[in-house]
């Protein structure tokens, strides 16, 4: 009796410790108290990559006076047989490998890596050789084509839109309906293409605050986020598939059998 009650001792420490050790990985942010966000007081603006989609509106109090610099392109729609155009729509900008575009009148610009504010500063100062003095040209520049993707161990996997043109890596993963149980905390990775089309990873630890003050914090357009799984998911995985095969092998020994039996018994 004495030794049973050691062994149920001893199991239920075993599950106490396996318990605990599996539940301080899953909290988010367990050291906030310790950590120095002063390094991490600083707005964030996304900077302009190669193959980006820009819109770009030039305004003023007189619209026929920059006219000119506002490209424009029919809209196709049918009609039962006829096809027709609608209202014309802003023509977008593709950002070339070298980080230029063909801006109206104008010509070639290079805005690779340059924020949105100083490409617009940019453009009104290009266009003002080309209007009235007395013009004074409102340039309003935004990303269409700004975009992330979170795979791995989260609820719903996939490509994301962002139309503020500014997200974190926790906003992503809030997208992505937050990490399964059996994502890694620990090691969410990061790849990301720079200008030059230079590819690097990069690790964050969830359960660390510090992660505030990571300079990958935001993400640029076309990041993407992987969650790793853990070792039970991935044992979970093997069992399963191994499961699978083991059925589907003891199914066709079956037919087999029953195939045989019937041939030998005529």
């Amino acid at each position: 009796m004495l030794v049973s009650k050691k062994i149920l001792l001893l199991v239920m420490t075993a599950l106490f410790v396996v318990g605990c050790g599996s539940q301080k990985d899953v909290p988010y942010f367990q050291n906030s108290q310790n950590v120095d966000l002063s390094s991490s007081q600083y707005l964030y603006d996304a900077r302009i990559m190669p193959k980006d989609q820009l819109s770009i509106t030039v305004s003023a109090i007189d619209d026929e006076a920059v006219v000119a610099f506002n490209m424009t392109i029919p809209t196709p729609y049918t009609v039962g047989q006829r096809s027709s155009y609608s209202q014309a729509m802003l023509q977008t900008y593709l950002v070339d490998n070298e980080g230029n575009i063909n801006f109206p009148i104008v010509g070639q610009l290079h805005v690779g890596g340059l924020t949105k504010s100083e490409t617009e500063r940019m453009i009104a100062e290009k266009i003002k050789p080309y209007v009235n003095s007395s013009v004074n040209p409102i340039v309003t520049v935004r990303m269409t084509g700004y975009q992330i993707s979170v795979l791995g161990e989260v609820a719903r996997p996939g490509t994301f839109i962002v139309s503020r043109e500014k997200i974190t890596i926790l906003e992503a993963l809030a997208q992505a309906g937050d990490l399964t149980i059996y994502g890694q905390r620990k090691n969410v990775q990061l790849i990301r293409e720079d200008s030059t089309g230079q590819k690097s990873i990069h690790t964050f630890d969830l359960t660390d605050a510090n992660i505030i003050n990571s300079p990958y914090f935001y993400l640029q357009q076309n990041d993407v986020v992987y969650v790793t799984p853990n070792k039970v998911k991935a044992q979970n995985s093997s069992v399963g598939s191994m499961t699978s095969l083991w059925f589907s092998a003891t199914s066709i020994l079956i037919s087999l059998t029953s195939l045989l039996y019937n041939i030998l018994k005529k």
